[in-house]
C-alpha cells in the first residue's frame, strides 16, 4: 500500500475511533456508526485519487496546528500526516441553487475534502459523505438548510452556532453538532479558522438552501471589526 493510502486509512480510522469512544448518546453518531459498520472499509478498497492542493494551505495548516483538545490528538496527527495527500476543494454553485447569496466571507475561504463518499479520496460511496471541512477566520456561514442529515465533530477550540432561529451558542473542540434533515443552522468563526469532521448520512446530492435572517449584516460587520482590531493590535505590538 502506498504511503498516501496508509495515511488516509489512518485518518479515517482515527475518526471512527473517536466517534465510538466519545460519541455516547450524541444525536447522529449512532446512525453514522451504523452506516460505517455496513461498509467495507478494508485497506484494499481504498481508491487511488491524485491529491489536490489548495490556495488556503497556510490557513489549513494553522487550523490543524490549533487543534488543542487532548482527546483529538490522534485525529490531529493523522490529519497533519495526510493533508498533502488529500483532494481539497472549495464549495461552489454545485451545492446551492443558482443565485444563492452566501456572503463574501464564506466565498473567500471555505474548504473541504471527502474521505468517504462520491468522488472521495478514500472510499467511494453513492449516498454517504464523511470528510474534513474548514472555514477561514472571522467567517459567517449564513443560515441555511438541506435535506441531508448532517453531523459535525468540532476540531477547533470554539465556534459559534445558531439552530433554527434560536440564540447563538459556542461549542468547544470535541463536541458534536447534529442538524436533522431540513433544520436551519448557521455558523460563525472567530479569530482562529474553524476545522471539523463532517458527515452527511444520506441524500448527499441534495442542495443547500440559504435562508435569509435579519441580522446578517450586523454579524458580518462585527466579524469585520474583530479583524480590524486584531490587525491593529498586531501592528502596535510590532
Amino acid at each position: 500500500m502506498k504511503e498516501k493510502q496508509r495515511n488516509i486509512y489512518a485518518l479515517i480510522q482515527s475518526i471512527i475511533r473517536y466517534l465510538k469512544t466519545h460519541g455516547g448518546s450524541s444525536p447522529g453518531v449512532r446512525s453514522t456508526l451504523d452506516k460505517l459498520a455496513a461498509m467495507d472499509l478494508s485497506k484494499n478498497q481504498l481508491v487511488d485519487v491524485p491529491p489536490q492542493g489548495t490556495r488556503h494551505n497556510q490557513i489549513l495548516e494553522t487550523a490543524i496546528d490549533a487543534i488543542s483538545t487532548p482527546a483529538l490528538n490522534e485525529i490531529a496527527g493523522c490529519l497533519r500526516a495526510s493533508k498533502d495527500y488529500l483532494d481539497w476543494r472549495e464549495d461552489n454553485a454545485q451545492f446551492y441553487p443558482q443565485g444563492a447569496d452566501l456572503g463574501d466571507g464564506y466565498k473567500n475561504c471555505n474548504l473541504h475534502t471527502v474521505l468517504i463518499g462520491p468522488d472521495a479520496c478514500g472510499y467511494t460511496h453513492t449516498d454517504f459523505s464523511l470528510g474534513i471541512f474548514m472555514l477561514g477566520p472571522r467567517t459567517f456561514y449564513r443560515d441555511h438548510c438541506h435535506d441531508a442529515p448532517e453531523l459535525y465533530l468540532n476540531l477547533s477550540d470554539k465556534t459559534g452556532w445558531r439552530f433554527k432561529s434560536g440564540e447563538w451558542c459556542d461549542y468547544p473542540g470535541g463536541s458534536f453538532i447534529w442538524n436533522a434533515a431540513g433544520e436551519r443552522h448557521a455558523t460563525r468563526v472567530y479569530e482562529q479558522p474553524f476545522i471539523s469532521v463532517f458527515v452527511w448520512t444520506e441524500k448527499v446530492h441534495s442542495l443547500c438552501n440559504v435562508m435569509p435572517f435579519n441580522d446578517w449584516a450586523e454579524i458580518e460587520h462585527e466579524l469585520t471589526l474583530q479583524s480590524t482590531e486584531t490587525d491593529c493590535h498586531v501592528s502596535r505590538k510590532g
